[in-house]
């Protein structure tokens, strides 16, 4: 499972065998949400955000983080979901100490 992020104790990832539409997970100490990125021609057009089945949600700081750093690095994430899914490279993980917002 592929780390992107590690962004004030929230991680965000894929699991290595994940499907399209492009998405990341959320976790945080055991709970964990989904975010979908809605790409057309290219561009991210929205971020949709959901729970996970048999997760409890994310709080409300969790949560907060994982929309900060999905949405100011979505053309990011989509990047990461083809090198890694398409022309299966590795993901190096980064870990953001400075808030993004």
């Amino acid at each position: 499972m592929p780390k992107l992020y590690e962004y004030f104790g929230l991680i965000v990832m894929f699991y290595a065998n994940e499907h399209d539409p492009v998405h990341v997970h959320g976790k945080c100490q055991g709970r964990e949400m989904r975010a979908e990125l809605i790409v057309l021609n290219g561009v991210v057009t929205e971020i949709r955000y959901g729970g996970v089945a048999g997760r409890l949600p994310l709080n409300n700081n969790e949560m907060r983080y994982f929309e900060e750093v999905v949405s100011a690095r979505a053309d990011e994430i989509v990047a990461k979901w083809i090198d890694f899914f398409v022309m299966h490279k590795p993901i190096k993980p980064e870990n953001i100490t400075r808030r993004l917002k």
